[in-house]
């Protein structure tokens, strides 16, 4: 297992600049009337016209209306290749070099910070809230740049939530966030459950890998949504369709690994002795083996004390 890390770049993109507004134009002089032979009534109409025309001179022009931005939000979203019906845009601004920049919330899916670029781009609000999320985490003062304030898009769980789905979790979810990407440049996402165990959630080019807390903390990696007490209750639960497995009331939980035959671990038992169960790909239990005869099965037993067979002790 690796470590996730975001790209520095993701930041640098954002750095935007405010908008140039035209200055309005001081008000000009009404020009003099000249002469008495001029009608009073054609000298309030001249007048009328000229301050007519000084307005229509000096007044800018009126904001994008909601559907505009998001039309122009659109045509970014569409140039950067990316899934996004966009439902709502604010404009924030314009990068240094000038491009128009957008936040776009939309119809399904995470939002976007849109950048009129060549080429445009797009930046995941999700991937932006996660990286934000772990810079303050190790400052709380640090500056995280731009962030998407839209609140569908602040929104990450719900975003979050779909990727669990896609990927198999069944737990309910309660917490989630993008943790950053792969060695192989996979985006990865932490989701936490309900009471159960969470878990690790790749993109691949082909689908998702899901791969529970309880495997991802003996691969050096970490989980900030799930518990000790999380993972054996998903054990508990699991143990529950088989009796010989259901007599242990898991305490604490270990992963001990995988070969062809299933998926091993380990549970210590409320009254004092564990068991090593194999699973199958769905988790059916194919096979308790208590304790005190699993030495030989991924070096045994590590979170129950197995007290010396009496021939052994006696020696």
């Amino acid at each position: 297992m690796f470590k996730p890390h975001f790209v520095a770049a993701l930041a640098a993109a954002l750095a935007l600049a405010g908008l140039s507004v035209p200055a309005t134009a001081q008000d000009a002089a009404a020009p003099a009337i000249q002469g008495q032979d001029v009608a009073p009534q054609d000298n309030d109409r001249s007048q009328e016209q000229t301050g007519r025309n000084r307005r229509n001179r000096n007044s800018a022009p009126p904001p994008p209306t909601p559907e505009e931005l998001a039309q122009r939000a659109q045509v970014v979203a569409t140039a950067a290749n990316v899934n996004c019906q966009v439902t709502q845009a604010s404009l924030l601004g314009q990068t240094d070099a000038g491009a128009l920049t957008y936040e776009a919330a939309c119809a399904t899916g995470p939002g976007y910070i849109l950048i009129n670029s060549t080429p445009p781009q797009a930046i995941d609000c999700v991937l932006l809230a996660g990286q934000a999320q772990i810079e303050r985490a190790r400052d709380p003062a640090a500056d995280v740049g731009t962030q998407c304030v839209i609140p569908q898009n602040t929104d990450v769980l719900r975003v979050v939530s779909v990727y669990a789905t896609e990927a198999g979790v069944t737990c309910t979810v309660n917490e989630g966030a993008s943790i950053g990407k792969s060695r192989e440049d996979n985006l990865i996402y932490e989701v936490g459950c309900d009471g159960l165990d969470g878990a690790w959630l790749e993109r691949l080019p082909t689908g998702w890998k899901l791969t529970e807390c309880i495997q991802v903390i003996t691969q050096n990696g970490t989980c900030r949504y799930s518990t000790a007490a999380e993972q054996a209750a998903t054990l508990k639960a699991r143990f529950a369709s088989n009796a010989e497995a259901a007599a242990c009331d898991v305490t604490q939980g270990r992963y001990m690994g995988a070969n062809a035959n299933g998926s091993f671990f380990e549970a210590k038992c409320a009254a004092g002795n564990g068991v090593i169960v194999r699973f199958n790909p769905t988790f059916e239990v194919q096979q308790v083996y208590p304790c005190e005869t699993a030495q030989r099965i991924g070096g045994g037993c590590t979170l129950t004390v197995v007290p010396p067979a009496p021939e052994a002790a006696a020696q």
